[in-house]
C-alpha cells in the first residue's frame, strides 16, 4: 500500500494520505517534538513510530501520514495517525496528531476520513479512540471529524501491599477464579453498562475494546483474573499487562488490570477487589497499578474509601460507527 487517497485541502491544494514509510521518522518526530509542551510531557510517537511502521499490514493496521507532496511524495508531512483492527468489528484510531504549520487545512479531516475507510473496508462496524478528558482541542477535532461521545472511565491506583486487607469479609479468588462466573457477573453488572462492554485491550496497549467470555478463560488460565464474592459473585478484576517505564528519572514496574468492576452501591466489594489488586501487583513485583474502572462519583467514591489513588481527571473514548 502507498498512496491511498489524494484530496484538496480547505485551501484548494492537493495532498496524499498515504502509508508511512520508515524514512518519515525525521518530519514526524519534529511535529510531534512539542505535543504535550503546555503539560511538562514529550509525545510518544517519536518512541514508537518505528514499531508502529514495522507491524503495518495493509489490512489489520495501517499508519497513515498526509504528503503535502500530493503525488510526488516528500518530506513535508501534515499529519499522522495508526488505525488497528481489535476484533473482527472492532477498530482503534491512535496518535492522531496535525502538524501546527499547517493546520486550519482540514488535514485531520482527510487522515480521519481515510481511518474510516481503512476500517470499514477491513470488517470493522465501529472505530474508536482515546482522549484525556483536559484536552479540548482534541474533543472538538474528533466530533468535528465524525466521532460522537462514547465512555469514560477513571484510573484508579492502588499500591501494591502483599499485606493489603479489606475490613468486610468478601473472598476472592485468584488461583480458582470462575471465568464462567466473572462472565455472569459481567452481563447484568451496572459497571458494564457505564463502560459499554469494554476494557482494555490484551494486545494493544492503551486501547479498548468489548469483553469477552473467552478472554475471561484466558485469563483464569493464566491467573490473572481475581473473582470477589461467592453466592453471588460481586466483582472481578484482570490483570492485562505488567511493563516497565521510566518516571521522574527512575525506572518504575507497572501492573496494569484491563478493568476492576464490581456491584452497584457495594463499598465493601470494591475495598475487598481493590485490597486483592494490591496483593496481586506485588505477586508480581510492580512498583505501581492503574486499574480501569468506571466514571462517577459512585466509582470513584468507592475506590477512595478503599485508599485507592485517583486520578484527577477522567479519560473519554470517542467512537464513529460505521455500520
Amino acid at each position: 500500500m502507498s498512496t491511498y487517497a489524494i484530496i484538496e485541502d480547505e485551501t484548494g491544494e492537493s495532498v496524499a494520505v498515504r502509508a508511512a514509510r520508515p524514512d518519515d521518522y525525521d518530519a514526524v518526530a519534529a511535529f510531534t517534538a512539542d505535543t504535550w509542551a503546555d503539560r511538562g510531557g514529550s509525545d510518544y510517537i517519536p518512541d514508537i513510530y518505528h514499531d508502529w511502521i514495522a507491524d503495518d499490514d495493509g489490512e489489520t493496521r495501517q499508519t497513515f501520514v498526509v504528503d503535502l507532496g500530493a503525488e510526488t511524495p516528500s518530506d513535508e508531512l501534515g499529519a499522522i495517525v495508526q488505525v488497528v483492527m481489535l476484533s473482527p468489528y472492532e477498530a482503534w484510531g491512535q496518535g492522531i496528531r496535525v502538524n501546527p504549520e499547517y493546520r486550519g487545512r482540514g488535514l485531520a479531516k482527510a487522515i480521519t476520513e481515510a481511518s474510516f475507510d481503512f476500517a470499514q473496508e477491513a470488517g470493522a462496524t465501529v472505530l474508536r479512540n482515546m482522549i484525556f478528558s483536559w484536552n479540548v482541542k482534541s474533543l472538538g477535532l474528533a466530533r468535528d471529524t465524525g466521532y460522537d461521545p462514547g465512555i469514560e472511565f477513571r484510573w484508579a491506583h492502588p499500591s501494591p501491599d502483599s499485606d493489603a486487607s479489606a475490613s468486610a469479609d468478601v473472598p476472592v479468588f485468584t488461583d480458582d477464579a470462575n471465568p464462567d462466573a466473572a462472565w455472569s457477573f459481567w452481563l447484568d453488572s451496572e459497571a458494564r453498562t457505564q463502560l459499554g462492554g469494554l476494557a482494555l485491550d490484551p494486545e494493544e496497549s492503551w486501547a479498548l475494546s468489548s469483553v469477552t467470555r473467552d478472554r475471561l478463560h484466558a485469563a483464569a488460565d493464566e491467573e490473572r483474573l481475581l473473582v470477589a464474592g461467592a453466592g453471588p459473585t460481586r466483582g472481578f478484576a484482570t490483570r492485562s499487562r505488567t511493563y516497565e517505564r521510566e518516571d521522574d528519572g527512575e525506572t518504575a514496574r507497572w501492573a496494569e488490570y484491563a478493568v476492576g468492576a464490581w456491584a452497584w452501591q457495594d463499598e465493601d466489594a470494591a475495598e475487598a477487589l481493590l485490597a486483592a489488586i494490591s496483593r496481586d501487583a506485588a505477586a508480581v513485583d510492580a512498583d505501581r497499578t492503574r486499574v480501569l474502572i468506571p466514571e462517577g462519583v459512585q466509582w470513584v467514591s468507592d475506590a477512595a474509601r478503599a485508599k485507592a489513588d485517583i486520578a484527577e481527571e477522567p479519560t473519554f473514548v470517542m467512537e464513529a460507527d460505521l455500520s
